[in-house]
């Protein structure tokens, strides 16, 4: 049996969705070793795919980095090629997929519907909802969907009218932690001392991750009771740095924009609490190594991030500063026995989350569409 992953658009820098097929695809031969996979990318895509994917890798040549590249080479070139090769699965990992039946049976991996929740306004709006059209097509064409929490099937059934039925519920897994000799010597370099608490938190500048709302619960904070924040992502230029400084928190807050692996590892040895102020999320995987790093957290109240988070995270609003403040202070202000107890829970708690159980279950869907009576003539 032979089965497609649809790699098109993978350029080494789109976080998530890449973590999750580096993670899964290794482990998915020793669950299906009867199954060849083959993947299908594009230029930029094919270096980075070699390094990781257990088979050849298929490149289309005129398939570049960019959304509209991707999405051509989706409508034009997967069925194709699925016809080409003699494929008996086609599995799109990444939310996005062919618009159209094919042939064979199709998996389409849907992380979350961000895109229909947030859609902002002017041009950022609407490509938003351009890219909300083309999810929701990919996703009611398809044979199976795959998604990361039971908030974001629920969402995905909501949004996208699909039965959920159609839904497969496979958690994400969490990395072992990298052990980090002297984490502060790593983050000498980003201008961080141990002087102060630290408040850590990451990820990219969408609407959704709600940065600016964490920077009002900081300004919220009394000076002497307010901790080191430092919010990775964002780049050389954030587009926070305005936002810190209309707030006067530049000498609490620090942008290093994208850091390096033993960087990240050496903030959340050294971090006292992350924060996760999301409005929304597939899966929320950073609370879920958080905990795992021994971070006490503090989540926004919405039901993903209890999903991952269990009872081992603070919970606030985190669209109202003063309650989201609050939720830091709680955080900031337990004594050290519990904390050290609620530490060494919510470790025992993120481990659950494993990409070994995770590539199990992904590996029983692909297995049940891999099955003749599936597959379309």
């Amino acid at each position: 049996m032979r089965v497609l992953v649809d790699l098109l658009g993978y350029t080494g820098g789109r976080g998530g969705t890449e973590t999750y097929v580096r993670e899964l695809l290794p482990r998915l031969r020793e669950h299906l070793p009867g199954v060849e996979f083959i993947a299908l990318t594009g230029r930029e895509g094919t270096a980075g795919v070699t390094a990781f994917f257990p088979g050849p890798v298929e490149t289309i040549r005129w398939v570049g980095g960019g959304r509209a590249a991707w999405a051509a080479g989706e409508i034009t070139a997967v069925n194709r090629t699925a016809r080409r090769l003699g494929i008996d699965l086609v599995w799109s990992p990444a939310n996005f997929g062919p618009l159209t039946r094919g042939r064979v049976a199709r998996i389409v991996s849907v992380h979350d519907v961000i895109y229909h929740e947030v859609r902002g306004s002017g041009v950022a709006g609407f490509v938003r909802s351009v890219t909300a059209w083309l999810m929701t097509r990919t996703a009611r064409t398809a044979d199976r969907l795959l998604t990361v929490s039971d908030a974001a099937a629920s969402a995905i059934a909501g949004h996208l009218r699909i039965s959920p039925a159609r839904i497969s519920v496979v958690h994400n897994g969490s990395a072992e932690p990298r052990i980090i000799e002297d984490p502060w010597e790593s983050l000498k370099p980003l201008g961080i001392d141990a002087g102060r608490p630290l408040l850590l938190s990451a990820g990219n500048r969408m609407p959704h991750k709600n940065f600016v709302g964490l920077l009002d619960a900081l300004a919220e904070l009394a000076p002497d009771r307010r901790p080191r924040a430092i919010i990775v992502g964002g780049g050389s230029d954030d587009p926070l740095a305005s936002a810190v400084a209309e707030r006067a928190l530049d000498a609490d807050v620090v942008l290093p924009g994208w850091v390096s692996d033993d960087q990240l590892a050496s903030l959340y040895a050294a971090a006292t609490v992350y924060a996760c102020p999301s409005l929304t999320e597939g899966f929320g995987l950073p609370v879920v190594d958080a905990l795992r790093a021994g971070c006490l957290v503090v989540a926004n109240d919405v039901p993903v991030l209890h999903e991952v988070g269990g009872e081992h995270a603070f919970y606030a609003d985190a669209t109202n500063p003063t309650a989201f403040a609050g939720g830091i202070t709680r955080a900031l202000d337990l004594d050290p026995a519990s904390g050290d107890r609620r530490r060494a829970e919510g470790r025992v708690w993120a481990e659950r989350f494993t990409w070994e159980a995770a590539a199990e279950a992904v590996a029983q869907v692909l297995r049940s569409e891999l099955h003749p009576e599936h597959t379309h003539g």
